[in-house]
């Protein structure tokens, strides 16, 4: 596959999926919103927010508060690179593909901290330095998650990976797997419960100095990086574009369209935590859960 083709795979994928998940966000919310405007929200919220004006701090770094939210979305871009979406393609398989997604993910940390600390403001800097916590906290089981799928395909290429669920997806193989890199995944996201960042007890943490279109992509950028996270879960727990019947495409989506899903419902049925229970939940029981999935892949593997 040409770099044209595989741009225009990740492009749709990441706005398609930012759509679907918006969409899947307000039906689950509610708000007395109907089919007909959930569909139509995410066009109306962009629309209000790229007309409304950008306000400014006392003496920002302006260049690094632009700046943020391109780099939050060429990460979502890079990390999807790496993931096949139709099927074995040799011009689109990464070799160390996984290696790249996990340290495309881990940079989202930089750029968090950037959008936090540009406006020179108190309450959106604080937002950052939470995000760095969160991040320490969860980077290792993460790592070790993903990086567990590998040992029995044998390979850090994302295509073999899912090749080698031929007969059986990891899901099965590795029940702590999915729900750990879930939870995980929905933190470095900042989604949800873990939407620590943006906390309403600092007025909007990293988006509190934010509005118009600086925010609006901001927006966007966080919704393409769930987006990726998801396209990678289903990649390496649930087949990816393995399925009887339909293209490998439509299998991608589908599975990609569930996790969004869930990760929707999990945003709106489950209360913000406090970061310092997140920090000892991420290295006393996500880290020790994450070691023994790595046993097991271990063990299943000999």
């Amino acid at each position: 596959m040409t770099t044209l083709g595989i741009g225009i795979q990740v492009a749709a994928m990441l706005v398609g999926g930012a759509y679907v998940l918006a969409v899947a966000d307000r039906l689950i919310g509610g708000s007395g919103s109907n089919v007909r405007s959930a569909f139509s929200y995410p066009v109306k919220r962009l629309s209000f927010l790229m007309l409304q004006p950008v306000t400014t701090t006392e003496r920002p770094d302006l260049a690094a508060w632009i700046l943020a939210p391109s780099l939050l979305l060429g990460l979502a871009a890079v990390g999807a690179v790496s993931i096949p979406i139709g099927g074995p393609s040799p011009g689109g398989d990464i070799p160390a593909g996984l290696v790249l997604f996990g340290a495309a993910m881990l940079i989202v940390l930089v750029a968090v901290f950037i959008f936090g600390w540009a406006p020179n403001s108190v309450l959106p800097m604080i937002g950052g330095y939470r995000f760095a916590a969160m991040v320490l906290s969860i980077g290792i089981p993460f790592s070790l998650v993903v990086l567990t799928t590998a040992i029995p395909a044998e390979s850090l290429s994302v295509g073999t990976i899912v090749e080698s669920q031929s007969s059986l997806w990891y899901l099965l193989v590795q029940p702590l797997g999915l729900p750990i890199y879930l939870i995980t995944a929905a933190a470095i996201a900042f989604w949800g419960p873990f939407d620590l960042p943006e906390g309403t007890d600092l007025a909007g943490g990293i988006v509190a100095e934010a509005s118009g279109a600086r925010l609006a992509m901001w927006r966007f950028a966080r919704a393409a990086l769930m987006v990726t996270l998801s396209l990678m879960g289903a990649a390496v727990f649930l087949g990816g574009y393995l399925g009887p019947v339909l293209p490998g495409w439509l299998w991608t989506v589908i599975k990609t369209a569930v996790l969004l899903i869930l990760l929707a419902l999990t945003g709106r049925t489950m209360a913000r935590i406090r970061v310092q229970r997140f920090v000892w939940f991420g290295w006393v029981v996500l880290l020790p859960l994450a070691l023994v999935d790595v046993f097991v892949s271990g063990w299943v593997a000999l």
